[in-house]
């Protein structure tokens, strides 16, 4: 464990949560949280948006699903949707950084995380941000007579007055995507929330009104959060090199993304976690209206998913794994 005189007196964890699946997922975080022995120096905060008129429904917390996360010591925060909401959803832990105080260090978790063992244990610097390692090369998408990665990344770098060189990761080769920069944004983390939500929404805006010509040929939805997210951490002198990594997406947390992927991929200690938290009755009894939940957990559903894959020998891309589930019934999100 670290020494405690070189981590922070707080910490606030910040998960995004509406209306639907989000809250449910939340529910399980902050219940994962509560049961990881992770100290009350990590505060979760849950930050809801509030109706607008970019959500054309009340993406507001339902009551059930309040009291629940509540009473797993998560505090909830209103935010104001300004430029993204229901359009592009991944847009709001964007704006979402300004419902958190400044100068106080945060871990953003996507609410499809589990935490597993206590967080005080992750050896976390905050003034060296950094996101998820656990990503597949899904952006840019090549064509074959358009420009490159090293060309499209480049003009990105260029854009905000980056160096890109240096950002580069030499024990990869030229046009394969891991010598780039490229996180998952399901996990981020820096030591002041303002700072870093100020250059995520410039940087984002700026790419998604006025992108550079080299991006003509390149989806943005869903992937804006994930591309203007290395460049706010290499701007702010963070990089792919951080200890924490080696907890991060193993033995700390586990990002599942949806419920059957959880159940055909991820390791004992996931599933053990997700059923155990999920077994009172109090907690049954609001989760088990939610058809992923009641019908992978509580009816055994993810178990007989779970039969269909060998963790040892998983496909190498998601899709095929998801291709199996859907063939199998198995399908939900």
């Amino acid at each position: 464990m670290p020494d405690d005189r070189a981590l922070p007196a707080q910490v606030n964890i910040l998960a995004v949560a509406q209306a639907g699946r989000l809250e449910h997922e939340a529910a399980l975080l902050a219940l994962s949280l509560q049961s990881s022995g992770t100290s009350d120096r990590f505060q979760l905060v849950i930050a809801e948006p509030q109706p607008g008129p970019l959500w054309p429904d009340d993406p507001r917390i339902s009551d059930d699903i309040r009291r629940l996360l509540t009473d797993a010591g998560a505090t909830i925060v209103p935010f104001e949707s300004r430029h993204f909401g229901a359009a592009y959803p991944y847009g709001n832990k964007i704006e979402a950084l300004t419902a958190l105080p400044p100068n106080v260090p945060f871990l953003f978790l996507d609410t499809d995380t589990l935490v597993l063992s206590p967080l005080d244990a992750v050896p976390f610097d905050f003034d060296y941000p950094s996101a998820s390692l656990r990503r597949e090369g899904t952006w840019p998408v090549i064509e074959l007579y358009g420009p490159g990665y090293a060309d499209t990344w480049r003009a990105l770098y260029d854009r905000f007055g980056l160096d890109f060189d240096s950002s580069l990761d030499p024990a990869w080769p030229d046009e394969f995507w891991r010598r780039y920069l490229y996180f998952n944004a399901g996990v981020f983390w820096y030591r002041d929330p303002q700072e870093f939500g100020r250059r995520f929404l410039e940087t984002a805006l700026s790419i998604r009104d006025d992108p550079p010509p080299e991006l003509v040929c390149q989806s943005l939805d869903p992937w804006l959060d994930q591309v203007a997210l290395p460049l706010v951490i290499h701007g702010l002198g963070g990089g792919r090199d951080a200890a924490a990594h080696d907890w991060i997406d193993g033995p700390a947390t586990c990002h599942y993304r949806l419920l059957p992927l959880l159940y055909a991929r991820e390791d004992d200690r996931a599933v053990e976690v997700l059923e155990a938290i999920t077994a009172p009755n109090k907690v049954k009894k609001v989760l088990k209206t939610y058809d992923p939940i009641r019908l992978m957990v509580y009816h055994g559903r993810g178990r007989k998913a779970r039969a269909l894959f060998d963790r040892d020998d998983l496909p190498r891309k998601e899709q095929a794994i998801r291709n199996r589930l859907k063939r199998e019934g198995f399908w939900m999100r």
